[in-house]
């Protein structure tokens, strides 16, 4: 059999992935310390994180649409978007990771850690742009298994090691759900391609189940209600660090594959997954905001916010139309940069206090770090959508898209408007616990406040950048342009 390489010349972002990882792998097996010697590589760091700033602008362009290896792999312009959004994000978390990576008992694990970050990015990319069920899932194993393996990455210190297990435990059932659903999907259509599919699939008892099941399993990863258990113990005990890309990459890269499988393979079964996908948002916006006020981890806390968060993001999908697509990439986007500050900001205290994550411990946090308590103020802000920050624009948009073409006068168009408002007055909650930290920062008073400290500065440098993209890319058009552009392109 004879394979045409140039195909790889259509996977330019997995190519440079595997290329990065290659590098990593030899410069940590031939560096790495020896047993029981603790050597910190200062030099580590900035190598992955300069060729992760290589692979963001070597792929930041979109791409024309290409497919590869029989039409499996698919690529076009909008899923160039949002494998850029996704290493960029990666980068924040390789850069902000250096503080934490240098401590003496996770040194000698440090090329592990990038090794595993990379290979989740890479299944990742392959998830997104699957156009076939098994290469779908191929891309989803390739992400899920080595993200079991950061969550449990201090399975010494905490509770990293229950993390992991409840992790990859939840991951098993997820994925077999999937793989049943898929296999309904095939028996009803005699294919696994994307493009074949939506051709021969029709709203019959097995294709509906086929659609339930696979939606049950890729909500798990998303965490969106009623498949969320695992997500607030999992957060909890996972390195912050940790917690921060699994909030936002994985649940990005997600959220963007349900996306697309939904409005291309089940677009003849449309009538059914809005209204399945709408009580989801409406209960995991609400449940998740009813239980974050009530956490006084502020692991946990954030935990409930992702979850909340998710449902944001998929609302953008339930108008069914392109514009949704630009909504969910310009939300993901957004959404990396504020609540990777906020992680950012807990891994630097729990660095410098002993492990300190529980929201009573931020009492009083600006009189002794108030750069800090302010950069973390803007974050949440964004969060909770408080113009004139990013997260109010990203939020705005995804209820337009939304709203878009629905027709108050049809039983679905009322749904669609109702749904809207749910998640308007959801909106108003999240921002009374939001606040309830910048409270606690300003107002609260403390005896004991966290001692006066002065970040890493690599912490340093995510939050600039973080802060930046709270700040810019809500008042720049040209970020949702780019996205939008891409969008037309496809």
């Amino acid at each position: 059999m004879n394979i045409d390489y140039s195909q790889f010349l259509n996977m330019i972002p997995e190519t440079t992935l595997t290329a990065i990882l290659l590098i990593v792998f030899l410069a940590d097996l031939f560096t790495a310390p020896r047993s029981g010697e603790s050597k910190v590589r200062s030099w580590f760091n900035p190598l992955v994180c300069v060729l992760m700033l290589a692979h963001v602008f070597i792929n930041i362009f979109p791409t024309a649409s290409a497919t590869a290896f029989g039409g499996m792999y698919m690529t076009n312009p909008s899923v160039g978007v949002i494998k850029t959004i996704l290493a960029f994000g990666t980068l924040i978390v390789l850069i902000q990771s250096r503080e934490w990576l240098q401590r003496p008992d996770t040194n000698f694990k440090e090329g592990e850690f990038y090794e595993l970050v990379i290979s989740t990015l890479l299944g990742m990319n392959m998830m997104v742009s699957a156009n076939h069920f098994l290469l779908f899932f191929i891309g989803l194993e390739m992400a899920s298994v080595p993200m079991a393996c950061l969550v449990a990455f201090d399975k010494y210190r905490h509770h990293s090691a229950e993390a992991g297990a409840k992790f990859i435990l939840t991951a098993t059932f997820s994925s077999g759900v999937m793989i049943y659903g898929i296999s309904f999907l095939y028996g009803a259509t005699g294919t696994l391609y994307f493009d074949d599919v939506v051709k021969n699939i029709s709203a019959t008892p097995l294709t509906i189940m086929g659609m339930v099941f696979f939606f049950s399993g890729l909500g798990f990863k998303i965490s969106l209600v009623p498949f969320h258990f695992w997500t607030a113990d999992t957060y909890q005990g996972a390195p912050t660090n940790v917690s921060g890309y699994l909030s936002v990459i994985s649940k990005g890269a997600a959220a963007f594959a349900l996306c697309s499988i939904l409005m291309k393979v089940f677009a003849p079964m449309v009538e059914y997954w809005q209204y399945m996908l709408m009580i989801v948002i409406v209960l995991s916006i609400t449940i998740a905001n009813l239980f974050a006020i009530h956490q006084k981890d502020l692991k946990r806390f954030m935990a409930f916010s992702s979850i909340s968060q998710a449902g944001y993001i998929m609302l953008a999908v339930v108008g069914d139309s392109a514009m949704g697509v630009t909504a969910l990439s310009y939300y993901v986007l957004i959404y990396v940069v504020a609540n990777l500050a906020v992680f950012s900001i807990i891994s630097s205290v729990e660095e410098h206090n002993n492990g300190v994550v529980s929201m009573d411990a931020y009492n009083g946090f600006y009189k002794t770090n108030p750069r800090l308590a302010f950069l973390m103020t803007l974050a949440l802000f964004s969060l909770g959508g408080i113009p004139p920050f990013a997260g109010m624009f990203s939020k705005f948009f995804v209820f337009m898209a939304a709203a878009n073409g629905a027709q108050v006068t049809t039983t679905i168009g009322a749904t669609i408007y109702a749904v809207v408002f749910i998640a308007l007055v959801n909106t108003v909650v999240s921002l009374y616990y939001y606040l309830l930290i910048v409270k606690a920062m300003f107002i609260k008073h403390n005896e004991n406040p966290l001692p006066t400290f002065s970040a890493h500065v690599n912490t340093k440098l995510a939050l600039a950048l973080c802060t930046l993209g709270i700040i810019a890319f809500g008042v720049c058009s040209y970020v949702y342009d780019w996205i939008q552009a891409a969008s037309v392109m496809q």
